[in-house]
C-alpha cells in the first residue's frame, strides 16, 4: 500500500521508493521487537525512540530526517485509510541537518572519468553516453535510465526529462555528448538490444532498459579506471551546476536545468562557488576596485 501509494500517487523515482521502502521495514522491525504488533499500537513517544535509536546506531542526520519524513507520509496514509484512529506521527519533528555540501569534481577530472569506459566495446560505449548525458544535462540518474530513444533530439541537441512528481522538462546537452550518443545508437544499442524491441535509451546486457543500480556501477567503473575516487551519477549533477555557476550562468537558469522546484536547494551549489565570488567582488565591488587599483599603482 505504501509503495504504491509513493510510485503512484506521489510519483516518487525508483531510488526515492526503493529507500523508503527499506526505512518502512526498519520501522516495522524495530516496533515488532519492541513488542508492537499493530500499527495503532503506536505512540508518538515510540517514534521518537526509534529515531533516537537511529542515530545511536549511527546513521547520518539526513538519514534520520529521511525517516522521520518516512513515518509522517506512513502514518498519514494509514490513518486517511482507516487503518489507525491516531495519527502518532502529525507532531513527529524531523532533526535538525548539519549543513552538507556535495563533492564536486573538477573540471579536468570530468574530463578523466568521460574518457574512462573503452569505446571498443558496446558497453564501453553505452558507459561514455551515459556519464557524457549526465554531465551535459544535470540529469538525476533515475531520469537518465528512464529516457526512451524517442526523447533524444539529437539535430536540436537537447532530451526530454521526466523529473520528480513527473514533471517534464527540456534539457540542452553539448556536442560531446551528442557525439556519444550518436556512436551508442549506432552501434552499441542495437549489438546490446540484439532481438529485443526495447524503448529506452540506455540498455543493460540482456537488451533490457538500464537500472539505476546498473547506472552507479557504471560510474563507479569509470571513476576507478580515471583514478578520481569515489563518484557517483549524482556527484556529476553536482558538478554540472557548480561549472555552469562559476561561469556565471544565472541561479534561477540553474534552476530550471535542475528541475528544483525552490530556488534554495540550487543555492547550496553558491557555497561551493566561493572562488567565483570572490572574482566577481574584485571585479565589481567598488572599494575592491579601489584598493586593486591603489595596489597596482604603489
Amino acid at each position: 500500500m505504501f509503495v504504491d501509494h509513493l510510485e503512484l500517487e506521489r510519483g516518487r523515482g525508483e531510488h526515492t521508493v526503493d529507500a523508503y521502502r527499506r526505512d518502512a521495514r526498519d520501522l516495522a522491525r524495530t516496533c515488532t521487537g519492541w513488542g508492537l504488533r499493530h500499527p495503532g499500537e503506536v505512540e508518538l513517544l515510540t517514534l521518537r525512540r526509534y529515531l533516537a535509536t537511529s542515530s545511536e546506531r549511527g546513521y547520518a542526520r539526513s538519514t534520520i530526517a529521511r525517516r522521520a519524513s518516512v513515518v509522517r507520509s506512513l502514518f498519514a496514509l494509514l490513518k486517511r485509510r482507516d487503518v489507525i484512529a491516531v495519527d502518532p506521527a502529525s507532531l513527529l519533528a524531523s532533526p535538525k541537518q548539519g549543513r552538507h555540501l556535495p563533492r564536486v569534481l573538477r573540471t579536468d577530472e570530468v574530463d578523466r572519468l568521460l574518457d574512462a569506459p573503452d569505446p571498443g566495446t558496446p558497453v564501453g560505449l553505452r558507459d561514455r553516453a551515459l556519464l557524457e548525458l549526465l554531465y551535459a544535462s544535470g540529469a538525476r540518474v533515475g531520469e537518465a535510465c528512464g529516457l526512451d530513444v524517442g526523447a533524444v533530439d539529437l539535430p536540436q541537441a537537447q532530451v526530454r526529462l521526466y523529473g520528480k512528481g513527473d514533471k517534464e522538462r527540456i534539457a540542452p546537452i553539448g556536442e560531446p555528448a551528442v557525439d556519444a550518443l550518436r556512436a551508442y545508437l549506432a552501434t552499441a544499442r542495437p549489438a546490446l538490444a540484439g532481438e529485443r524491441a526495447e524503448d529506452a535509451l540506455l540498455l543493460n546486457g540482456r537488451g533490457g532498459r538500464l537500472g539505476t543500480r546498473d547506472a552507479r556501477s557504471a560510474v563507479e567503473r569509470a571513476a576507478t579506471a580515471a583514478g578520481v575516487g569515489h563518484v557517483t551519477p549524482h556527484t556529476l549533477r553536482h558538478s554540472f551546476a557548480t561549472h555552469l555557476l562559476e561561469s556565471g550562468a544565472d541561479i534561477r537558469v540553474v534552476q530550471e536545468l535542475l528541475g528544483h522546484a525552490s530556488l534554495a536547494t540550487t543555492q547550496r551549489y553558491t557555497h561551493l562557488s566561493r572562488g567565483r565570488l570572490r572574482e566577481v567582488h574584485a571585479m565589481a565591488h567598488p572599494r575592491a576596485r579601489t584598493g586593486r587599483s591603489s595596489r597596482d599603482g604603489q
